[in-house]
């Protein structure tokens, strides 16, 4: 595993959330009441930017497209796809699938992220 610098701790106020780069991969570091964590950047459904998504009780993040929900601590889908109405018929294509994790790091107030 190679760790990467992707941001000063600072940056990320307590449930808010920084897309960075980490090597050559695209991640989303979130800033939860119990640390640092870091997820993809891309939904599983259609790959959306999941960095305009939100958090919602302090853990999930819901994509901006089809409103599917991941915990961003293990990244397992807590809800799937759903909206707009229809959307189930591409889920028979699209089956459910978690974010990749990285683990977070933190060092002298700088955050690190470790891709393999």
């Amino acid at each position: 595993m190679a760790r990467h610098p992707v941001a000063k701790a600072a940056e990320i106020p307590v449930g808010g959330m920084k897309a960075c780069k980490a090597g050559g991969e695209s991640v989303l570091v979130f800033h939860l009441d119990d640390g640092f964590y870091a997820t993809q950047s891309t939904c599983t459904h259609v790959f959306a930017p999941l960095n305009r998504g939100k958090l919602i009780d302090g853990h999930k993040l819901q994509c901006p497209f089809h409103r599917a929900q991941f915990d961003v601590r293990t990244g397992e889908v807590v809800r799937w796809a759903h909206f707009p109405p229809g959307i189930q018929v591409l889920n028979v294509v699209r089956s459910e699938k978690a974010l990749a994790t990285y683990p977070v790091s933190e060092e002298d107030g700088e955050l690190f992220v470790e891709i393999s």
